[in-house]
């Protein structure tokens, strides 16, 4: 397996998705409203974790391309749990890549208490060899959501998976305290909402 030339029109895809996605905040912005879109994150499942997953699930390195979707990975963070539902209606209704597949588990979290909106996508990339449509995972979440996801994702690194039950515990106690701030935060979106238009006026003019 040459992994450079297996791995290129995944690099690919996460650049171009990274430019569009900040295109649509950036559009936002212009238009002083309050964006959807806080950041964008994109990176290329490392070959070393690529092979793990692969051993795990027995996988055979002709099926990687379809069987392994999170070998392009973006992740979009947003402020409120709204904006979520609004970046994937957005993205819903674009036609430059095709859906394969959603997964709700803000509705339906894990039960590690894991929150985020995942879709499956197929972006078609140019090579030479003609096109070649790319399985891509996108990840949508809040800033809350996503910091309990990045300690959670650390500690199961650090334990192989297998994290102590009183730490699974006080996760899951953690994953409801982050959610709770989701929800306070939504109730107060109106006013956060304005306080980032007049923050912006103010650049624009200064």
């Amino acid at each position: 397996m040459n992994w450079e030339v297996f791995l290129a029109p995944y690099a690919q895809v996460v650049e171009e998705l990274k430019v569009k996605l900040k295109g649509m905040r950036a559009q936002f912005e212009y238009e002083s409203r309050h964006s959807p879109i806080e950041f964008i994150t994109g990176r290329v499942k490392p070959v070393l974790s690529i092979e793990e997953k692969a051993r795990k699930k027995g996988i055979a390195e002709d099926r990687l391309e379809e069987e392994i979707q999170d070998i392009a990975g973006l992740r979009v963070v947003c402020q409120f749990v709204d904006d979520i539902y609004t970046v994937v209606n957005m993205l819903r209704s674009r036609k430059d890549f095709f859906i394969v597949e959603e997964k709700d588990y803000i509705v339906e979290k894990k039960d590690s208490g894991y929150r985020s909106y995942h879709m499956i996508i197929k972006y078609p990339v140019e090579t030479i060899h003609g096109e070649k449509r790319i399985v891509a995972e996108i990840q949508i979440r809040t800033l809350a959501m996503n910091f309990w996801a990045t300690n959670e994702h650390s500690l199961n690194y650090k334990y192989d998976g297998q994290i102590p039950g009183k730490i699974k515990t006080r996760l899951k106690r953690a994953a409801e305290a982050a959610f709770k701030l989701d929800e306070e935060m939504s109730n107060i979106k109106e006013e956060v909402q304005e306080a980032h238009r007049l923050f912006y006026e103010y650049k624009r003019k200064h």
